[in-house]
């Protein structure tokens, strides 16, 4: 990364393709890899909250944030203090910057020995499934790294929830593993992201979507789909989460959507998840995997 070439590595959402995330060259490298908008802005992850404070003015609410949740899968969009740790090309022009800790020992690792911060999107072509195996980030985008890290299959399987945390009250720009609910019994209420979205990665109306288009809230498969299942059912093929749990449901979700395109089905058809908990992080990337909202 010194040399500005890019890395792949595992966090504990997706596998990413990590980069000096104040080298504009090291990073139009990522966008590049991805065949990401420009418009687009990446995550910096950073080795630790006092790592994020040189970078990010944090207020109140978004220290209590980062110490309830750092290490780990939650996103803070804060005003700038630092223009030079993180390029203007990571993000896209904005005075805001997006700042995560992660909670895999490897990333942590690696952030600790580079010494500064880190963009690391995921590691697939933009607007197709994150990997969460390392076998599955290599053949997305392995060709374009100058080294690669296996740390294991992704134990959260979603992206970071991303919250902003600037004038005015706090809101939701992604949800993710960190619960509306968690976040709220900490800061209070969150707004919804209005013209904020801009500033948060994945908010693409096509996200996440394998080849084969994507039917949601299916009870069964039609002829020729493949069809994802949650809860108790007949087809097994590939089922989120037999007994209906969230949490493994969003563990399998990327990793059962490449396996079920992989079959060459003529769509993929899923069943309804609960919007509750984990619900709600879970179907938004299944409302972009089908394409319908930006």
């Amino acid at each position: 990364m010194r040399r500005g070439e890019l890395v792949t590595f595992p966090t504990e959402t997706v596998y990413g393709l990590a980069a000096d995330a104040a080298d504009p060259m090291a990073v139009g490298r990522v966008f590049e890899a991805k065949g990401r908008p420009r418009f687009n802005p990446l995550i910096a992850h950073v080795a630790d909250l006092e790592a994020a404070q040189a970078i990010a003015h944090l207020d109140e609410r978004a220290l209590t944030l980062a110490r309830a949740f750092w290490p780990g899968p939650l996103t803070l969009v804060a005003p700038l203090k630092n223009t030079t740790a993180v390029c203007d090309l990571a993000r896209a022009g904005l005075e805001t910057v997006a700042l995560r800790v992660p909670g895999h020992p490897l990333a942590r690792a690696l952030l600790a020995q580079f010494g500064r911060p880190v963009v690391a999107p995921s590691a697939n072509r933009s607007g197709r499934p994150s990997p969460t195996t390392y076998a599955d980030a290599v053949e997305e985008t392995g060709d374009k790294a100058g080294a690669g890290l296996d740390g294991g299959p992704c134990t959260v399987g979603l992206e970071s929830t991303v919250v902003a945390v600037l004038d005015g009250p706090a809101r939701l720009l992604r949800p993710g593993a960190v619960t509306r609910a968690q976040i709220e019994a900490l800061i209070g209420p969150l707004a919804e992201a209005e013209a904020d979205a801009k500033r948060s990665p994945g908010r693409m109306a096509l996200h996440y979507a394998p080849d084969a288009p994507v039917r949601l809230n299916a009870a069964g498969p039609e002829a020729g789909e493949a069809y994802l299942a949650f809860g108790p059912s007949d087809d097994q093929a590939f089922n989120l989460s037999p007994t209906g749990n969230l949490a493994e449901a969003a563990a399998n979700l990327f990793a059962m959507l490449r396996a079920a395109d992989r079959t060459r089905p003529s769509a993929i058809a899923i069943a309804p998840i609960p919007p509750e908990g984990l619900g709600e992080a879970i179907n938004d990337r299944l409302v972009r995997a089908a394409g319908h909202i930006g």
